[in-house]
């Protein structure tokens, strides 16, 4: 593994936990009113289409910090309409 392919996979980490104090703030308190739907799911498209570009490019960084990002969002979009 190449010094660069190290700082795609250390950006790409730091990136995808951005999003994790969002999903246990949701998970803590069972409410996610404020999210966005419109957000969640532009969301949702943009990074699949990163993830696919990823996967066709063969970049590990992209392909795992699209996916970690991806997870949090599915996870951020089930919990709107589970603490609906």
């Amino acid at each position: 593994m190449t010094a660069i392919e190290i700082l795609g996979l250390v950006a790409g980490t730091i990136t995808s936990i951005t999003f994790l104090p969002q999903v246990i703030r949701i998970w803590k308190t069972k409410s996610a009113k404020d999210l966005s739907i419109n957000m969640l799911l532009l969301l949702m498209v943009g990074v699949s289409m990163w993830l696919a570009y990823g996967i066709f490019q063969k970049d590990a960084a992209i392909i795992y910090t699209n996916s970690m990002v991806l997870l949090m969002g599915l996870l951020m979009l089930y919990f709107k309409f589970k603490f609906k």
